[in-house]
């Protein structure tokens, strides 16, 4: 049985959506988990909109990309998944074709 809204089983088969130097703006709020050192747990590292710049690519269990993105405004590097991003100048363009 295949679910329309399952993430793919190895997102890195594939190319990265993101390449360093890329302009990302946040889709949703993300909060430490606890794997960011010197922050709560639970505090918000980064909120919905802020806009970032992809610094570099990692993989995590073999299976997805990380993207480590510096976040400027807060002065920190935050390890994302592409489903928490967009790349900022194709929400310009949405918004632009809106207006």
């Amino acid at each position: 049985m295949v679910f329309a809204d399952r993430e793919p089983d190895v997102e890195i088969d594939g190319p990265p959506r993101f390449q360093p130097g890329d302009k990302v703006v946040a889709r949703l709020n993300v909060k430490n988990d606890g794997t960011y050192p010197g922050r709560d747990i639970g505090e918000r590292l980064v909120h919905k909109g802020d806009v970032g710049y992809v610094r570099d690519i990692g993989t995590f269990l073999q299976q997805f990309y990380i993207y480590a993105v510096e976040w400027v405004d807060r002065g920190i590097l935050v390890g994302m998944r592409a489903r928490e991003l967009n790349a900022l100048d194709a929400v310009e363009k949405t918004e632009g074709a809106v207006k």
